[in-house]
Order: C-alpha cells, then structure tokens, then sequence
C-alpha cells in the first residue's frame, strides 16, 4: 500500500486541517476553497482535472496550526526566521478577522479558529461558458470571504479566476505569478494565461514574475515579456534575494495603483524532485520552502484578495502523492498569511 493509500489515525487533540463545511447561511468566511477543475486546454497530456479531489484529501494529513517561535537563546536577532513573539490575543494563539492583528506569538497559532468553506468545484470550466461559469463562482464567493483560493486544473484557471475577482477593477489590478514560465504563448491554452489578461486590460506593468527559469521559454516569448514592461525575477535572483524579500518587491509593484492583487501559484515552478506530479517541472526548479515561503509572504498582505493553485496533475503523481501534498500545504500557507495579516508593508526596490 502506497503512503497516499494509508488510513489516517484519529486523536482529539491533533485535529486534522480540510473537511471545511459549504457555504451556507448569512455568515461570511476568511477563507473558501474553490475548485476549477480545467484541463482541456493543456499543451500537455493532464488528469490535472482530477487535482481538486486529490488536494482536498491531502489536506487531512496536515495540522491546522503554526508552530510557536523559539529562537535559540543568545542568537540574536539574526537568529529569528519566524515573526517576532508578543504578548497579547497572539501570543495566546488567538486568530481573529480583524485586519492588523498582530503576526508575533509566543505559542502556536491555530488556524482553525479561522472560518474556511469549500464552495464546491465549477461544472465544466473549460470554454468560454465555462470560463463564465468560473468567473460568477469567484465573484459570488468573494462576497462572503476575505481570501479565496482556486484549485485547479491547469494554469489555464488563472484567467477566469483573476477577472472574477477583479472585476471592474481590472485598471488597478495587479498579478504575481510563481511560475518557471512565462505564459505569454499565442492561441488559448494553459501557456498563454498572462498574455489574455494583459490583452484583457491588465496593465503589464504590474505583472510580477517570479521563479522563471532558464531553458523553460523561448527567446521570442521572453523578448515579449521585456517588451510589455512585465517585471521578471529569475530563478537565480530568488535564490540571491530570498523569497520574503522578493515576495515584498513584486507586491508593491502589482499593488502599485491600489487594486487588488492575484497570485498564481504554478507548482510547476518547483524542482522536478518536488513536483514530479506537474508536467512542465524541470531539474532545477526551487524548493518547496521557498514556494511556502513566497505563498506566505504573499497572503500576509492585504491586498491579496485571490489566489490560484495549478498545473499538478493528480494522476501522474508519485506514489507518495508529493506534489499534491505540496499544492494542499501551499492552501494552508494561504490561510497563514492571512491569519499573520500586520499593516501593509514598507516599500521595497526591485
């Protein structure tokens, strides 16, 4: 029996994250959880389809909770890679709605005291009627929480996804995408995401690219990107700058008119020994806590309203289901950075 095939143990006080109750009632949310199960448009073979499901299994392998920070006595400041600890609701563990609370803690933080929903998957979101359907779903559920997260599918979700929420607010948008490419290719597929947005109305210059690699694009695409004024940061530049870092510069970019901001977590982003589960991974790619990282630095900044998980195909998976587990614990940074939310953040250079 494969890990991915064993049951799970049960103990009252490790209580396991997903299982998430339906949108219901009058009551609003923090986080919803909606599937968008697209995969006709791949350019390459995909059971990506298959991924909502998958994803929201492996969420039940995780805990809901952050662990305390306890730096080393006598390290420093330079010691410290976690928030510093504070007294108060925090330090208690307490999460609250409110924008602002404070990131620091003394002891564990549990996610759980967040209201997450799954609002279910969208029929059929391929297509143009598809792509409707995908963009009311987002729209609808954007009314009753503060973060929605988009399991796809193929990267192709990122369309529908980022004009659902952004809506009339399309002039002031901004996109981050953690991605080894570009997205930028001709025709309608899971490679030309970032190209439809921007024809759509997305000014380019607050596309934020992070994580493109080497023998991963062509020429001619990556002369597009340069040309649209899209700001690209390499896999190298990641590595020399840290994901935190980096994360803070693209935001203030795609942020720069005070719109909202959408993230596209592309797993394929991640070394293929990470994600051997994503078509288009190659050797190379960053690791999975640097994708964890960047997930996290994004969604502690409020202007992050939305965000995609795409291109794992469940199907193709190694027996242990790591890609997949990936994408789930990238659905629990989300809700980490949004239960560590501090007022917005000081402008960095790029």
């Amino acid at each position: 029996m494969s890990s991915a095939a064993q049951p799970l143990s049960h103990d009252p006080s490790w209580p396991r994250a997903g299982d998430w109750p339906p949108l219901g009632g009058d009551t609003d949310v923090d986080v919803a959880i909606l599937g968008v199960p697209a995969w006709r448009t791949s350019l390459s073979p995909t059971g990506a389809h298959a991924t909502p499901a998958a994803v929201r299994d492996a969420l039940r392998r995780f805990s809901p909770a952050l662990a305390p920070d306890r730096p080393l006595p006598d390290g420093g400041p330079s010691a410290r890679v976690r928030p510093a600890a504070a007294t108060g609701p925090a330090a208690t563990g307490a999460v609250g709605s409110e924008r602002g609370a404070s990131s620091g803690r003394a002891g564990p933080v549990d996610l759980s005291r967040l209201a997450f929903a799954d609002v279910g998957d969208v029929d059929e979101p391929d297509g143009a009627e598809g792509e409707a359907r995908t963009r009311a779903a987002v729209r609808a559920s954007l009314e009753r929480a503060r973060l929605l997260v988009a399991l796809g599918g193929d990267n192709s979700v990122t369309v529908a996804t980022a004009l659902g929420a952004w809506g009339d607010d399309l002039g002031t948008a901004g996109l981050v995408t953690l991605d080894a490419h570009h997205d930028l290719r001709d025709g309608v597929s899971n490679g030309s995401p970032v190209r439809r947005l921007v024809e759509a109305g997305l000014d380019p210059t607050r596309v934020v690219q992070v994580g493109i690699a080497d023998f991963a694009n062509s020429a001619e695409y990556a002369r597009r990107a340069v040309e649209l004024g899209i700001t690209v940061v390499h896999v190298d530049e990641l590595r020399r700058r840290g994901p935190e870092d980096v994360m803070r510069a693209a935001l203030e970019i795609a942020g720069a008119a005070g719109g909202p901001v959408h993230l596209d977590v592309d797993v394929d982003v991640c070394d293929r020994s990470v994600a051997p589960g994503c078509p288009a991974s190659v050797p190379g790619g960053i690791a999975a806590w640097e994708l964890r990282a960047l997930v996290r630095a994004a969604a502690v900044d409020e202007r992050l309203r939305t965000a995609d998980i795409v291109e794992v195909d469940a199907t193709a998976d190694a027996p242990d289901g790591r890609t997949v587990r990936l994408a789930a614990l990238c659905v629990l940074e989300l809700a980490a950075g949004l239960a560590l939310r501090v007022p917005g953040p000081e402008p960095v250079q790029v």
